[in-house]
């Protein structure tokens, strides 16, 4: 039996102040507190990653709006949640726009689109994605490190230090949450995605 419409407002009315404590309190959400959200239609969800990123995978529904232009673009009304791969870039981009006073209640996604996929939740992808940047940094990085002990064992002893290079780039993407090789992957022309029709 479907309920009443005053009994449908007051839990919608639920959902909401659920909401907006949680974010009130953490400025965080949970993958399942999301989905709710989302069914309940009371969220709009942000993806501030790259659009070939957004192109390989995202959360249906959602929007991109990479972190280099989340402060100004014109973003919908209500609460927000911002996405990305690993929680770094929602966080950042939650501070820039808790910084700016954003008028509207805005968390981030725990864990980022891993979590949600964890959860066992559905992640579109756009037709013609290129593979994920994750995956392409480890090709070529394990291409590069083989290279270099290819090299160093039929060219010259040196080569190797190719190999201790890409592995001390890794490391240091680990500790400083910057990739070089991510980077300047992204850049490539098959990597260059135009986003026309979002949240399909």
């Amino acid at each position: 039996m479907a309920p009443s419409r005053p009994e449908h407002f007051h839990y919608q009315l639920d959902l909401l102040q659920t909401f907006m404590t949680t974010m009130t309190n953490s400025n965080h959400i949970s993958a399942h507190d999301l989905a709710d959200q989302l069914a309940a239609r009371d969220v709009t969800v942000i993806d501030v990653r790259e659009p070939m990123e957004y192109a390989s995978g995202h959360i249906n529904g959602s929007l991109n709006v990479p972190l280099s232009r989340i402060t100004q673009a014109d973003l919908p009304r209500g609460p927000l949640v911002l996405v990305c791969q690993s929680g770094n870039r929602s966080a950042k981009a939650l501070s820039q726009l808790l910084q700016q006073g954003h008028p509207h209640p805005v968390a981030d996604l725990m864990g980022g689109l891993p979590a949600w996929q964890q959860a066992g939740f559905y992640v579109c992808k756009l037709k013609g994605a290129p593979l994920p940047l994750m995956r392409q940094v480890q090709i070529a990085a394990g291409s590069l490190v083989l290279l270099g002990v290819i090299l160093s064992q039929t060219v010259a002893p040196g080569w190797i230090w190719l190999s201790g290079f890409v592995g001390a780039g890794l490391t240091f993407a680990g500790i400083s949450g910057f990739c070089g090789m991510a980077r300047l992957l992204a850049a490539m022309p098959w990597n260059q995605v135009s986003i026309g029709s979002q949240g399909e």
